[in-house]
């Protein structure tokens, strides 16, 4: 049987099994600056040869494209499309310019798609490790390496997005404003702060024995809810919803509305109610208002908790990682927490 010993989260001990995955949650913001800063020569020479005219569309190719996706698709000037499946559109072209983003550089997808670009004539911009299999398969002569040194896909795709922020494909994405969040929140989740006073302690409490049904209302919202959904399931085992208003509004209407006399332990049956966990990134959208009424009412009506994760960072960028980052704190602290009787 697996319980959850929320004593864990401030004892030292197994706080120093969990120190490797907590430090490298901790050292996101020093990545994206590192990144950042690493590419900066060749961001700059990837600008002055897409200087010349305005691509007839952006193609994002590989299966890490989704997150350019949701930060593009709302804001590009030209016709933009996500493309994670294996090789290019037919109708890619040299008008066209192709993005890959290719954290480990080791994807032979990835590798095929920006060869085929290159082979085509397209203008292409790479994010990747300079010597991995991507960057040698996207070589020729229209071709830009921004050179990467990790496998965190943020960090990888906050240089890209800095690139075409600067060429007017995207919107401001600033990597000093995402590594600022970043560390805001490890700062806030740190190990060192105990239960009383950190939010992500205290979101892993509430996840501890409840299904967590994960909504964001903006695109990237939506998107961090996902992975934070993924997060919780990879780390606990456990179940973890993450979608669309409609797709969750089923979820909360069939939890039972709590008996105040019934024994918890011995009349639940070992069934976890859900918990509405809503990434709140400010953005003022009457749909996505409208979608979070409706949930939160649905919760309330079923007496199902509604926590709230939110964010004040600067830029839609940063809000999406601050929002992610919380997430991924509080997945790594149920970890923790649960231990086999």
């Amino acid at each position: 049987m697996t319980w959850f010993d929320e004593s864990r989260l401030d004892d030292e001990i197994a706080l120093g099994s969990a120190d490797l995955r907590l430090r490298t949650l901790a050292e996101s913001g020093a990545r994206v600056r590192r990144e950042a800063g690493a590419a900066d020569d060749a961001i700059a020479e990837a600008v002055a040869r897409a200087s010349d005219a305005r691509p007839r569309a952006v193609i994002a190719a590989g299966p890490d494209s989704r997150l350019l996706r949701a930060v593009l698709e709302p804001w590009c000037p030209v016709p933009f499309v996500a493309w994670p499946s294996a090789g290019l559109p037919g109708w890619a072209g040299s008008l066209d310019l192709v993005v890959v983003l290719a954290p480990d550089g080791s994807d032979t997808g990835t590798a095929s798609a920006a060869a085929e670009a290159a082979r085509r004539g397209c203008q292409v911009v790479v994010a990747c490790p300079g010597e991995s299999s991507v960057a040698q398969h996207a070589a020729g002569r229209w071709t830009t390496i921004l050179p990467t040194s990790t496998s965190d896909q943020l960090a990888t795709a906050v240089v890209m997005l800095s690139f075409l922020h600067q060429v007017a494909l995207g919107p401001s994405c600033d990597p000093a404003a995402v590594a600022q969040a970043l560390d805001e929140v490890a700062i806030a989740s740190s190990p060192q702060r105990d239960i009383s006073i950190n939010p992500a302690k205290m979101l892993a409490i509430t996840l501890a024995d409840a299904a967590p049904v994960v909504w964001g209302g903006s695109v990237l919202a939506a998107r961090a809810a996902r992975r934070v959904a993924e997060s919780i399931r990879r780390t606990s085992g456990r179940t973890a919803l993450a979608g669309d208003a409609e797709h969750l509004l089923p979820v909360l209407e069939a939890a039972r509305v709590r008996n105040v006399f019934a024994d918890p332990y011995a009349d639940s049956g070992g069934e976890r109610r859900p918990v509405l966990i809503v990434l709140d990134d400010g953005a003022d959208d009457p749909a996505s208002n409208e979608q979070r009424g409706r949930l939160e009412e649905a919760a309330r009506s079923r007496d199902v908790r509604v926590e709230r994760v939110s964010t004040e960072a600067d830029g839609e960028v940063a809000r999406y990682a601050s929002l992610l980052l919380n997430g991924t704190y509080a997945a790594e602290y149920l970890r923790l927490g649960l231990v086999e009787d």
